[in-house]
């Protein structure tokens, strides 16, 4: 992969860093989650995400994405999350600043009711923003993540204070 230009679109959601980039190609995979494996194991994808995390536009807090097609028509567009330690499967920050610009950017147009819904296909699943505008404006945005589930329940876990029981 030969890199020329590069355009990002730079968010902080709660004072987090947020990085948007829209024009990567060529990763392979059927869904979102597949292209993660792909991107992770990439050398010029994997480069692309380094390079987006180093000084002197990055630094060791930045978060980003990679918007990739969705799984299917139901949502609006997928993306893989990054950081300076690799690639993850979800961020709370970032969809929180995707839901935003899909709507500033007009990806998704805004619903006159005031309250758009943004469809994201993240590596982990499906996750709906709510963005609440007034007018143009984007107000605030919030989320519906992928459903989680208790696995185990009361789990011993023994600790240098004792013994610890907790969820998973």
């Amino acid at each position: 992969m030969t890199i020329t230009d590069i355009r990002t679109v730079d968010y902080h959601a709660g004072g987090e860093p947020f990085r948007i980039v829209t024009d990567v190609r060529g990763i392979a995979g059927d869904t979102v989650a597949d292209k993660r494996v792909s991107a992770i194991s990439d050398p010029g994808i994997d480069g692309l995400r380094a390079l987006l995390c180093s000084e002197p536009r990055g630094h060791a807090d930045m978060y980003g994405g990679f918007i990739v097609p969705p799984n299917d028509a139901g949502a609006h567009f997928g993306v893989l999350f990054w950081h300076k330690d690799g690639f993850s499967t979800a961020c709370g920050h970032g969809t929180i600043a995707l839901g935003a610009w899909a709507v500033r950017s007009g990806r998704v147009p805004i619903d006159p009711s005031g309250v758009t819904e943004v469809v994201i296909d993240v590596p982990s699943g499906r996750v709906r923003a709510h963005v609440a505008t007034d007018g143009d404006r984007v107000v605030s945005v919030d989320f519906v993540s992928v459903a989680s589930y208790v696995l185990y329940d009361e789990v011993a876990v023994p600790t240098s204070r004792g013994e610890v029981r907790c969820g998973i």
